[in-house]
């Protein structure tokens, strides 16, 4: 595959990350590039600057492993970011190809009835699956009343980028909204690495950049993260003001699904807030499906 654009501007962003200090150099006083010279990070993995030369001008095929783990150590990369450049290596080779599994299409991917059994057991907060284009592919109830604007937004299967993005309401539904627009386009940004042949993920991705500048700077800056956990702050438009904690974890028997639940701080106003849009959608159960709350 050819993605040596993908490896130029990625390694080109992790050196602008570093700085001389960092790295254990002198910082000099004539400096015209951000970050390490591509001399100092072909001392530091120790090759030659020519060699380096060809690699951040996306030239990965034939690349050693210990080359690699080598070049990472001087760019300092975390553990999301060797992966990723791994991953990037492989797409080059092709030698990904046949390992994967074949990417599915959300409009075409049934779920097992098991995995739908596993959300509605959760009871005391949201809980559901995506994929690594952040499809949101199922919800307990709870999550299905959480997410009411993202189900209202008329997309099948919803989609948690193009919400964050696209839709006014998410604004107001995340307070905290420039630091999980970060978060959103770092997750597909590791996924367009790890699963470059991606259609529905390339058409995702064309769109926002198209559609939103917040996007397509956000996506310029080559930024990587799995999914894990942390704190969340949301204002839902129900119940208010929520700050939940969330937890995300692979689905082993379903490659590229992750399972997430926000839970809250036992006695806290979150928590009655849960119980409050807990309450509030069992009564209108009758009157409203939940996908359409």
């Amino acid at each position: 595959m050819d993605n040596r654009d993908e490896v130029r501007e990625f390694l080109t962003s992790r050196r602008a990350k570093i700085t001389p200090e960092q790295a254990g150099l002198p910082a000099g006083t004539r400096r015209r590039v951000p970050g390490l010279r591509r001399s100092e990070v072909a001392t530091l993995a120790d090759v030659s600057v020519d060699y380096y030369g060809k690699l951040e001008r996306g030239n990965l095929a034939g690349v050693s492993p210990a080359v690699l783990e080598s070049v990472a150590r001087a760019l300092q990369l975390d553990d999301v970011e060797r992966a990723h450049l791994l991953h990037l290596a492989q797409a080059q080779e092709g030698s990904d190809t046949l390992a994967r599994p074949r990417s599915r299409s959300s409009r075409q991917r049934t779920l097992p009835k098991s995995l739908q059994w596993a959300l509605d057991a959760v009871t005391t907060g949201p809980a559901f699956v995506t994929n690594g284009r952040q499809d949101l592919l199922a919800a307990n109830q709870l999550g299905r009343a959480f997410f009411a604007d993202m189900y209202d937004s008329g997309t099948q299967p919803p989609n948690m980028a193009r919400f964050q993005f696209l839709d006014p309401a998410a604004r107001r539904f995340y307070p905290d909204w420039d630091l999980i627009a970060d978060m959103t386009v770092d997750v597909l940004r590791t996924e367009a690495g790890r699963n470059p042949h991606d259609k529905d993920l390339h058409d995702l991705v064309g769109e926002l950049s198209t559609r939103s500048d917040a996007f397509r700077t956000r996506w310029g800056s080559h930024n990587v993260r799995r999914h894990g956990s942390g704190i969340k702050r949301f204002h839902h438009r129900v119940v208010g003001e929520l700050t939940l904690a969330w937890h995300g974890s692979a689905a082993d028997d379903e490659p590229g699904l992750t399972l997430l639940i926000y839970t809250a701080e036992p006695g806290s106003p979150s928590e009655e807030a849960l119980r409050l849009l807990a309450s509030w959608t069992a009564s209108h159960d009758d009157a409203a499906p939940a996908d359409s709350l």
